[in-house]
């Protein structure tokens, strides 16, 4: 017929053929990408504990006064804590460090003041043999309040480090033992996830101070423990 204009059959054709390319592309996106397999894991929580026995104690010493006057009773404070410092410092301790310094009324039954209360104190770390020492030398330079000791590891970085390590060799023994059932084999790790976000506590199993002739410190045994979550790859 005039007047109408034909369109190739080639181009028909083609077009024809990009459209069904599309509609299977957007069925099958793998098709242009590329299929990628996830590869099956298993993933277990390890547990790790390395016991040591404590090598430093730190012990709190303090004074406690009450006078008729706030200048009074903290002058008194001020004079017997020297003395517990200097004590404290020539039997050993390090570390010295004020935990508290306070003054305050001490009143009767009828709300009126009587008289002042001052206590200071402060705590020095030594090792476990001088703890005792410690102890000791304060009281007898004038302290009359005496906390702790408390016992502790002086590189719990290192210990934490290993019992790290262990809670992952203790996650690997557990997924041997679900792939020994299950019949699967174990890969390499796929990723590796500490529980803790905080410093690692030490768990005190066995502590006591007792006074004889001098003061006793007896360190016990303390466990740092670390927990981990691991995946591993299944082959």
């Amino acid at each position: 017929m005039q007047g109408m204009t034909r369109i190739p059959l080639v181009l028909t054709v083609a077009a024809a053929a990009l459209a069904v390319a599309a509609v299977a592309g957007v069925g099958r996106p793998e098709a242009a990408h590329g299929e990628t397999a996830t590869p099956d894991t298993v993933t277990t929580v390890g547990h790790g504990v390395v016991t040591l026995v404590p090598d430093q104690a730190t012990v709190n010493a303090g004074v406690h006064t009450q006078a008729a006057t706030a200048a009074e009773a903290l002058s008194e404070n001020g004079r017997l804590m020297n003395a517990v410092i200097a004590a404290l410092k020539q039997s050993g301790g390090k570390e010295l460090q004020t935990q508290q310094v306070s003054l305050y009324p001490q009143t009767g039954n009828d709300g009126k003041v009587q008289g002042f209360v001052a206590d200071n104190s402060v705590s020095a770390t030594s090792s476990i043999a001088g703890a005792g020492a410690l102890v000791d030398a304060a009281v007898a330079a004038g302290a009359n309040t005496v906390s702790g000791p408390s016992l502790g590891i002086s590189d719990r970085d290192a210990a934490y480090r290993d019992a790290l390590a262990k809670a992952v060799e203790d996650a690997r023994a557990k997924a041997d033992a679900l792939a020994k059932a299950g019949g699967f084999g174990v890969g390499p790790v796929s990723s590796v996830t500490e529980q803790s976000s905080t410093p690692p506590m030490p768990m005190y199993q066995a502590a006591a101070a007792k006074a004889t002739d001098s003061t006793t410190i007896e360190p016990g045994t303390q466990d740092i423990t670390a927990d981990v979550s691991v995946t591993f790859r299944i082959r």
